[in-house]
This record gives C-alpha cells, structure tokens and sequence, in this order.
C-alpha cells in the first residue's frame, strides 16, 4: 500500500505546480503503473491477501468443536494440511460438505481443518457442535470469532480452501471442485493438489475462484 501512498504524493506535487497537464500525466501515469503492477504481485489472481508460495497465517488458541483449542503449530508432522473456511448456515457450503468428509477420509494422512468465522446465530459454537456430531466430522471444527484467520488469508467465500505444504507455503487456494453439484464434477482441484504434494511435486493448477456464500465479515467501525 505504499507504493499507491507514494503515488498519491507525487500526483498532488505535480498537481500544484505550473506545469501544462499533459506533461504532468506523461510523469504521473508511469507511477501509477508501477504502483500497480507492484501491488498485485503481492496477491494471487484471485486472492486479494495471498500469493501461492506465501507462508500461510498461523491460528492458535482457536476453540473447536472437541472442546480444545488448536494451532497450526500442533499439525507440524503433518506432510500436507488442508484449511478449509466453511460453515453451517451456508447452503452451498452444506452442499460440499459430504465431499470434503469423504476426501478427510480418503487422506487420514493429510491434516483437515474447517474453521467458521461468522456470527451469526446459526454458526455458533453450539450449532457447530450439533452439526460435527451429526456428519460425524472426521478432522478439527475450529471457530474464530475474531474473523481475524479467514482476513489473514484473504477468504471470502464458505466454502474456501487452501492447500499447505510441508513448508506451511500455499501450495493451492480456491474451490474443493469444478462444481457445486456433485455429480457434475469432472475436476478436483483440491485432491490433485494433495496427490501432488504427496508425490513430491507442485500442483499443476495453483489457484481457481472459490464458489459459495460471502464470509459474513462484521463492519469496521468508522475512524
């Protein structure tokens, strides 16, 4: 965000000078490129936050259905992890809920953890636990009421996965599939991601747009 601070400076200098606007703009406009191109080498194609290869943000002390707190830190044997932010009240979320528990149970040696983060009534911790007992969840249900993990990894859909390899690097991000209805799916980019790191090798697909229901983010008060 610097480089667009620098870039407004240098617009409002070039502004209150007395010189023709035209060669203001020839001086102005490769800034603003620069700028540009700048930020979004820091973020993914679809991803605002993260970039693949970033190092993912680490959660700890966030409370899951078992009644215990859980890290990142804790799943440091674990070769791949796979975080996915989710929820109960979202329909499509609810959609691929029945897939990602039996991808988890495909891989038990890879790390699965859905976290929620809204706050709505329906995605309290209550209701959470009600809904990991009744689908008989096979990994950690991690609740954040701070939001603060799912804008850390710039997530905004439910359901959104990211894909971590041994290093904690983002090895993949986006969506579980190539659609919602399951029996449509002819890509799964998620499981070709886990196989790959698996296998010892990058993902050939890094990053897809992750469908669902928007992350119900609570207002920032004004400043």
């Amino acid at each position: 965000m610097a480089f667009w601070y620098d870039a407004a400076r240098y617009i409002n200098h070039q502004t209150c000078t007395h010189q023709s606007w035209a060669w203001k703009m020839h001086r102005v406009v490769p800034v603003l490129l620069l700028a540009f191109f700048a930020t979004i080498a820091f973020c993914g194609e679809h991803n605002e936050v993260l970039k693949i290869g970033d190092v993912a943000p680490a959660w700890s002390e966030l409370p899951g259905t078992d009644d215990n707190k859980h890290s990142l830190a804790e799943l440091k044997d674990r070769k791949v992890v796979v975080v996915v932010f989710t929820c109960n009240s979202c329909p499509v979320a609810k959609e691929y809920e029945d897939r990602i528990i039996e991808l988890a149970n495909k891989h038990k040696e890879v790390a699965f953890v859905a976290i929620n983060v809204n706050r709505v009534a329906d995605d309290s911790m209550d209701k959470m636990i009600e809904r990991a007992k009744s689908k008989s969840y096979p990994f950690a249900y991690l609740y954040d009421e701070t939001q603060q993990i799912a804008k850390q990894y710039g997530a905004n859909f439910t359901p959104e996965f990211f894909v971590l390899d041994q290093d904690r690097k983002i090895a993949y991000m986006g969506s579980l599939d190539d659609s919602t209805v399951a029996k449509q799916v002819k890509r799964t980019y998620v499981s070709n991601a886990i196989q790959s790191l698996l296998a010892g090798t990058k993902p050939e697909l890094t990053e897809t747009l992750a469908r669902g229901c928007r992350i119900r983010y609570a207002r920032e008060p004004r400043k």
